[in-house]
């Protein structure tokens, strides 16, 4: 049940992405989103009882968690945003699914893995997938709609391996070092708002979806998957419930957006999708970690 409802809470924001977009630019959403995330990672904690972590972190331990909010939330999910910006949901959101497919690549010069055979049919499939989805289906053409937003969709999964690969060896209470991620990057991105576009003003309507992506997207779902993590016999079992999100998001796009959602953009999941099972012995641990993108 933690899992389908982390499943469901990933298939959502999709949708308040866009939403929050249509009246906030992309740095705004994420000022909004990033301080309400903040609050709500602070009232689980409390919830948790373990608020008295704080005081006993190393000044190593909590320079390193702070230095990697520079990455997530800061870089990650303003590429992310832009992203958005630039693309049609049913195009933005699977293409952050590849990032299970960067992390295989990044492993190799930062982990010293190497990759078998299956590693790079998965990697010839996944980005197979997104050529016809980016294109959405004019692959001879190689008509990409916006190279821009499909460069900066396929960066933010870049971002994203680099902050796993940079969690490696983080022994800090995962909650914990998530509010100190979203902690220290708030500065940067309060900072990066007032430098480059303004504060949204409080009747602004997208702030309502920006708290539903702070409290959900940025908070909540993560705790519940651990909690799934943590309770299951399976990991496998539950790792396998994030290839439901993607559908049942294309689904809420329709409905709650109205985007005609093409063939293409099925058939360039799909292969996407593939790609991430064949890779799966090597993505599966990385993405028991991973939020919806």
């Amino acid at each position: 049940m933690y899992g389908l409802g982390t499943v469901l809470i990933w298939s959502t924001v999709a949708s308040a992405f866009k939403i929050a977009l249509r009246s906030l630019d992309h740095l705004q959403l994420l000022l909004a989103a990033d301080a309400v995330s903040v609050l709500t990672l602070l009232g689980i904690l409390a919830l948790q009882g373990k608020l008295g972590l704080l005081k006993s972190l190393a000044p190593r331990e909590l320079l390193r968690n702070c230095a990697l909010g520079a990455l997530n939330p800061f870089l990650y999910y303003l590429v992310l945003f832009k992203a958005y910006s630039l693309l049609p949901a049913q195009v933005a959101q699977p293409l952050n699914y590849t990032w299970a497919i960067t992390l295989s690549l990044l492993s190799v010069p930062f982990l010293g893995q190497k990759l078998a055979r299956r590693d790079l049919a998965a990697i010839c499939v996944s980005y197979l997938g997104v050529v016809v989805l980016s294109t959405q289906g004019n692959v001879t053409g190689l008509d990409f709609g916006s190279p821009a937003g499909v460069g900066l969709a396929l960066l933010s999964t870049l971002i994203w391996a680099l902050y796993w690969i940079g969690n490696t060896k983080n022994g800090t209470d995962p909650v914990l070092a998530l509010l100190l991620n979203f902690g220290a990057a708030f500065p940067l991105i309060l900072g990066t708002t007032l430098i480059f576009s303004e504060l949204p003003g409080w009747n602004n309507p997208g702030l309502t979806a920006a708290a539903y992506v702070g409290v959900f997207e940025m908070g909540v779902s993560f705790v519940l998957w651990l909690m799934a993590m943590r309770l299951t016999t399976s990991t496998a079992r539950i790792g396998n419930l994030i290839f439901l999100s993607p559908f049942l998001s294309l689904l809420l796009i329709h409905l709650i957006l109205g985007e005609t959602i093409h063939a293409t953009t099925f058939a360039g999941l799909a292969l996407i999708l593939t790609g991430n099972l064949l890779g799966q012995r090597r993505s599966k641990e990385p993405a028991e970690d991973k939020q919806a993108a």
